[in-house]
């Protein structure tokens, strides 16, 4: 036999009708809304020093250039919105921990045990991977980018440095950005969600390989489709940037390499296990 059959006490006790099964689903989502409505709360109390925190990166690209750091308000009522805003993505990141478990407990009893174990290490990989892609993002992507949006300005005010050009820097049209803080976070926020989900890319080929749905030799063999996906990516995440682009694509094809090496690794495992139970 190629693998040792799967006896009646491997398999968790989950024999209960649909009606608890529901029930049980609907504890969980109580207690996940729960746990982000009160991780929303707790960021809304804190959400000035989260607004300083996310915009570092273009206030160092402004002073980088001479220039103070300032948002404005477009709207009344934007100095608000942008606190909500700001409260519900620091309420999701608080909040993904109990989330994550509250899910991992419904769907944990309808595993076997050794699909629990085998997946339980991508349910930690995930959230580090998100985090890291978050962190590369926003310590090596955003100041690049707003320093290459920077770039379109023009004038006085945009073009600190000798005194004397000032006169001639005023027969220009001066183009001076003055950014809405609204939109600066929607801009921030898509960077470093991209980034993140960009970087599950091990986690979802390499579990994907555990289940047996890709393989290193398939994946090997669209290496070339697959560094035109990663370019096109790289394109529309990133500005007109050629060193953004660059940078994107270097790590998110290297991601792409470690994966394949991953997956490897999942089938020489499974072959030698396979041989073990032949035996």
């Amino acid at each position: 036999m190629s693998a040792n059959p799967k006896r009646p006490d491997d398999i968790d006790d989950s024999s209960a009708p649909l009606i608890e099964h529901l029930a049980e689903l609907r504890t969980r989502l109580i207690w996940s809304v729960l746990a982000f409505v009160v991780a929303m709360v707790l960021c809304y109390t804190v959400w000035n020093p989260i607004y300083n925190f996310l915009t570092r990166p273009i206030c160092t690209a402004l002073e980088g250039r001479g220039q103070e750091c300032g948002l404005i308000l477009l709207k009344l009522q934007e100095g608000f919105f942008v606190a909500i805003q700001i409260s519900f993505l620091g309420g999701f990141v608080l909040a993904f921990p109990v989330i994550a478990y509250q899910m991992w407990r419904f769907v944990a009893p309808g595993l076997y045990r050794s699909e629990k174990a085998a997946f339980l290490p991508f349910l930690v990989a995930s959230p580090a991977m998100m985090f890291l892609g978050a962190a590369f993002a926003y310590y090596v992507i955003l100041p690049m980018a707003y320093d290459f949006f920077l770039g379109f300005q023009q004038g006085p005010m945009a073009l600190p440095g000798d005194p004397g050009a000032e006169v001639e820097n005023n027969a220009l049209a001066g183009i001076v950005f003055q950014g809405s803080v609204s939109e600066y976070l929607t801009l921030t926020t898509k960077f470093i969600l991209a980034f993140g989900i960009s970087f599950q890319l091990p986690v979802a080929l390499t579990l994907m390989g555990k289940a047996g749905l890709v393989s290193a030799e398939g994946l090997g063999s669209v290496r070339k489709y697959a560094v035109l996906v990663i370019l096109v990516m790289a394109a529309i995440v990133t500005p007109p940037d050629v060193i953004s682009q660059v940078v994107l694509f270097t790590v998110v094809y290297g991601l792409y390499e470690v994966s394949i090496q991953l997956v490897a690794r999942i089938e020489r495992r499974r072959a030698r296990e396979e041989q073990e139970a032949d035996v």
